[in-house]
C-alpha cells in the first residue's frame, strides 16, 4: 500500500517562508499527479496546488505567486514552497495521491 509522509510544518511569523515536503512510498509516484491541500480549523479541506507527472502545476488562486509546487521523481517527493506567508494560510497542511493522503502536517502563520 502506498504511504505519504509529509513533513516541513511549523511556525512562522506573517511574510516568512516554508518548505513542505512529502515522501511516497513505491514507484508510482512517477507516473501520478500529486497535490497538496489543506484543511483550517472548522473549514472544509481544500485544494492548494497540483502537479502532474509531466510538471504541468496548477493553483489555488489565494496561493498563486506566493507559493510553488515542485517534484523530484528520482526522489519521490513533492515539495511546497511557501513564501510570503499570511495567517489565513493557517491550517493542516495533506499530501494527495489517488485515494491516499497523508497524515498532515501542520503551518501556523502568526501576526
Amino acid at each position: 500500500q502506498v504511504q505519504l509522509v509529509e513533513s516541513g510544518g511549523g511556525l512562522v511569523q506573517a511574510g516568512g517562508s516554508l518548505r513542505l515536503s512529502c515522501v511516497v512510498s513505491r514507484s508510482i509516484f512517477s507516473i501520478n499527479t500529486m497535490a497538496w491541500y489543506r484543511q483550517a480549523p472548522g473549514k472544509q479541506r481544500e485544494l492548494v496546488a497540483v502537479i502532474s507527472s509531466g510538471g504541468i502545476t496548477n493553483y489555488a488562486d489565494d496561493v498563486k505567486g506566493r507559493f510553488t509546487i515542485s517534484r523530484d521523481n528520482a526522489k519521490k517527493t513533492v515539495y511546497l514552497q511557501m513564501n510570503g506567508l499570511k495567517p489565513e494560510d493557517t491550517a493542516v497542511y495533506y499530501c494527495h495521491l489517488g485515494e491516499v493522503w497523508g497524515q498532515g502536517t501542520l503551518v501556523t502563520v502568526s501576526s
